[in-house]
């Protein structure tokens, strides 16, 4: 890197990101022409020329020079334009300055360097997501530990499982994990839904639904019905309707890679060569070998070859894609299991293919639904929006941020996805977020869920240092895409691993728990529905050190800059040229002061703060209550 980069502070680095405030249209078609804008602050030096270098047809071809459409603050903006000649588009900006100088802006940053075109920014004429998606707060249920409704006593202890009581200790690993069984019923979601509503919720995803021989049920035995224990068909119903009422969507979780061992199909062939189903699955040895889910016998794999499984589950009209999106269940989408390994194996790879067929089975039936595909690993460069809307992903958001907060002293194994044992610092978690979310399309991006914490890992606030979760549901309400609450977050609740953390939710105080946090969690998700610019706006880091980050969200209406810090740092300010509107500025969370000092503005940098305020000159829900931590 050259000196010059090195002492620019980050806050005026040229800047583009894909969202509206630069892309003139967020939904474009083949052929439609595209003026794509870029923000270069005068520091960087004086500036000779600035052009899009774009793909058409595998070739890169630069633009004419960009003009110089304003200028303000030290600023002046740049726009070129481009036309969509294919539905994927991937570009980047060069500048030329007058000192011979020149330098790339890709998705991942700037650079003196030449870049790999993997890094480019991506623009694609996917974006079909529902509307209400990108301002969506999510809260994710396991229904078996959410609430017992007096339904459930009606129900025996099925044979495969283990009765628990509620306030009983959840069996961590080891025999019995799976059987546990705790009782939760749909009915008891039902109950409850006044609590989602005053928390801020707007989309319930509830894990899977359907007749199984484990408490999570992703081995379903059949994807015909609603577990009877859960309540059956007419719970769900029920479910659906009365929380359509309180203005909130409800998605269930479909496993497209496999089957449990009990389902109906697979009994009918497994040790059955004639058998129709046979064709369902990737047999052998007379149909007494099988490929499974890694391994485990439990869980066998689909063969999507089968024209038939394919009506069964996908295209046809009575398909289980369809039926559940269709009154009267009427269900609003659907989170994907496992769908990086949907349709791969060996030498076969079907994965793009099935995920389109869902999509388009899914549009046929309701376009506003949404589709979101779960991706262990690194998911950006696999899901660009013709499948999967987003990706339920751990890598751009889950994982930095969880190093950022990791307490050292904590010596338990963190597991799942090495979430890892080692603190990273700021500038660090910038570029790994940067490094992840970069292949996103922007309107991908926007639909990715952000969890602290989920089902399958430990909870957040075990393996932070404390008092950090408020800071971390911070990040995930102000970054780009869909906030996650794991049912007990906003209860404090914690869990060593993925099962630990799948606790029965303490409604009748049956266990410790932080009630302070719901009051941030209910704070938060009020100023995230008062303020479009957390919905769509643009992502700008503006300062980064080993403790403290600052960011602004931006869109056509309003700036909202997002102030979070893990320890102390004295040091923290940002030129007053880097964001508009500091003069004025109103704190919506934290309480905190912006000091201007002459050119320069000082942060607050009280450790393990969090502070959002609206910027002068843009509009916000005067009603959103200032928190002072």
């Amino acid at each position: 890197m050259d000196s010059k980069l090195e002492t620019l502070p980050i806050g005026l680095y040229p800047h583009h990101d894909g969202s509206e405030f630069y892309v003139s249209n967020q939904t474009p078609k083949l052929g439609d022409k595209l003026k794509l804008k870029i923000r270069i602050h005068k520091d960087l030096g004086k500036v000779k020329a600035v052009r899009v270098r774009f793909s058409e047809s595998g070739e890169a071809f630069p633009t004419p020079p960009a003009k110089l459409v304003s200028s303000s603050n030290g600023w002046s903006w740049y726009q070129a334009e481009i036309t969509m000649h294919n539905p994927y588009m991937n570009y980047r900006f060069y500048i030329e300055l007058t000192d011979g100088s020149s330098y790339w802006l890709n998705a991942r940053g700037l650079s003196d360097l030449e870049q790999p075109d993997i890094e480019d920014f991506r623009i694609n004429t996917f974006s079909s997501a529902p509307k209400w998606g990108k301002s969506a707060v999510m809260y994710q249920i396991f229904p078996d530990r959410f609430a017992r409704s007096k339904h459930a006593d009606k129900h025996k202890t099925p044979e495969w499982a283990n009765a628990a009581n509620w306030g009983d200790k959840v069996i961590g690993s080891g025999p019995g994990t799976s059987e546990q069984f705790f009782g939760g019923d749909i009915y008891g979601i039902t109950e409850h839904l006044d609590h989602l509503k005053d928390l801020g919720v707007t989309l319930v995803y509830l894990t899977p639904v359907f007749p199984a021989r484990s408490n999570h049920r992703y081995d379903a035995s059949s994807f015909d019905e609603v577990d009877p224990l859960l309540g059956g068909d007419k719970a769900l119903v029920e479910l659906v309707k009365a929380a359509h009422k309180k203005g909130l969507k409800v998605i269930g979780d479909l496993t497209s890679n496999h089957s449990g061992a009990a389902h109906e199909w697979f009994k009918a062939s497994y040790k059955k060569p004639g058998a129709k189903e046979s064709e369902y699955y990737y047999f052998s040895n007379k149909n007494k070998k099988y490929d499974s889910w890694f391994g485990v016998p439990s869980l066998p794999k689909f063969n999507w070859n089968s024209k038939s499984l394919r009506k069964k589950f996908i295209t046809g009209e009575k398909s289980i894609v369809a039926r559940w999106l269709k009154q009267p269940f009427g269900i609003d989408g659907w989170r994907i299991d496992v769908s990086n390994m949907t349709g791969r194996i060996r030498d076969e790879d079907m994965y793009m293919e099935i995920q389109i067929l869902i999509r388009e089975s899914m549009h046929k039936i309701n376009k506003d639904t949404i589709l979101l595909g779960e991706y262990t690993g690194d998911a950006g460069y696999q899901i660009q929006g013709e499948g999967w809307h987003g990706a339920m992903t751990y890598y751009n958001f889950t994982k930095p941020v969880w190093r950022w907060f990791y307490n050292t002293e904590n010596k338990a194994e963190a597991g799942f996805l090495g979430l890892g044992r080692t603190k990273i610092s700021g500038e660090e978690l910038v570029q790994q977020h940067l490094d992840f979310a970069a292949a996103f399309p922007w309107h991908v991006r926007l639909h990715n869920m952000n969890p602290l914490d989920t089902h399958d890992i430990p909870r957040f606030k075990t393996f932070a240092i404390p008092g950090a979760q408020k800071v971390a549901a911070g990040m995930q309400f102000t970054f780009p895409g869909m906030p996650v609450i794991w049912a007990g977050d906003e209860f404090g609740l914690d869990g060593g691993n993925g099962e630990e953390s799948r606790t029965p939710i303490p409604w009748n105080d049956e266990r410790p728990n932080d009630k302070s946090m719901l009051e941030v969690y209910k704070a938060l998700a009020k100023i995230r529905k008062s303020n479009s610019a957390l919905h769509d706006g643009s992502m700008r880091f503006v300062y980064a050190s080993a403790e403290l980050m600052a960011y602004v969200r931006e869109n056509k209406k309003q700036s909202i800059l997002v102030v979070v810090s893990r320890g102390e740092d004295p040091k923290a300010t940002i030129p007053l040229d880097a964001v508009a509107g500091i003069r004025g500025a109103r704190n919506l969370f934290g309480g905190g002061k912006l000091k201007v000092i002459g050119k320069e503005v000082l942060l607050p940098n009280e450790p393990l703060s969090l502070n959002i305020w609206a910027l002068a000159g843009t509009s916000s829900d005067d009603s959103v209550v200032v928190i002072v931590s």
